[in-house]
């Protein structure tokens, strides 16, 4: 386990590079910002910032500044839910559209060259192992937590 822990500490460097990179030659959308407006555009009708945080999987209050940040900038915006006056749900802007696909194809351009050697059956055994990695944590944290919990 000791290579893994050190080979995990490696990619997330790496991923981090790459947010940071990502922010140097696309700033339209602030670092760490960009799962927040994929995650909108994937609640196709809108989605109530509960809703954000629960498929998220962060504090409310993190979800808060974040929407609150992407709507000043003008990448989301809030509108009238119509089941409920009184709350809004969250849409992404024509802008936010626009700037989201601009991020996601930087992203593939740079997988597309980080993985030109790789053959297909490659890339898919990393895109299946990675989901079954991320997966696998969520259901060992899950069950730490029920632990802590019980107690």
């Amino acid at each position: 386990m000791g290579d893994l822990v050190l080979r995990l500490h490696d990619f997330l460097r790496g991923i981090r590079l790459v947010k940071q990179r990502r922010a140097e030659e696309r700033p339209a959308v602030p670092v760490g910002l960009v799962g927040i407006l994929t995650q909108i555009d994937r609640l196709t009708d809108g989605c109530h910032a509960r809703e954000l945080a629960l498929h998220t999987r962060l504090d409310p209050s993190t979800v808060s500044r974040a929407v609150a940040a992407l709507v000043t900038d003008g990448l989301v915006e809030r509108r009238p839910d119509p089941a409920d006056k009184r709350a809004h749900v969250l849409a992404l802007t024509p802008d936010g559209r626009r700037t989201l696909t601009e991020a996601q194809e930087w992203y593939a351009g740079l997988l597309g060259r980080a993985l030109a050697g790789w053959t297909a059956d490659e890339v898919a055994a990393l895109s299946a192992g990675l989901r079954r990695f991320t997966r696998d944590i969520e259901v060992a944290l899950a069950h730490h937590d029920t632990m802590e919990a019980a107690r």
